[in-house]
């Protein structure tokens, strides 16, 4: 597979992915890339047009869909985005951006439960 220049995503964002990507040690030469038809409403529209994309990554085995936008090289784009959060949760790297959230999501819940708690015990 060929990094996505053509794509309507912009210049920066298509660096950043990039830079990832071999930062994760991904060759895009073992990604296998498949296109796929959208699903959901739209009819015949949907059903004939393959604008989705399926990646497989061959030394994981991991398959990554999208069928979100209409225009492939923006699915293609989200897909790699998808497959670099992948690997980086499969390798169960600490400053994946994806554990960073579900981490700050936990402490946000934590911190509401010891007020809630505190609320109940305390009333003011």
């Amino acid at each position: 597979m060929k990094f996505p220049a053509d794509s309507l995503v912009q210049e920066k964002k298509l660096d950043e992915l990039k830079a990832r990507l071999e930062r994760l040690g991904i060759d895009l030469s073992q990604v296998i890339e498949k296109a796929i038809t959208s699903s959901g409403p739209g009819g015949q529209k949907a059903n004939r047009a393959k604008s989705g994309v399926q990646l497989k990554y061959e030394p994981s085995g991991l398959i990554v869909r999208c069928v979100r936008e209409r225009a492939r090289s923006v699915n293609r784009y989200i897909a790699l985005r998808k497959l670099a959060d992948a690997v980086e949760a499969r390798a169960g790297r600490k400053d994946s951006l994806a554990q960073a959230e579900i981490i700050k999501v936990r402490k946000q819940k934590d911190r509401r439960k010891r007020r809630r708690k505190q609320k109940r015990h305390h009333p003011v």
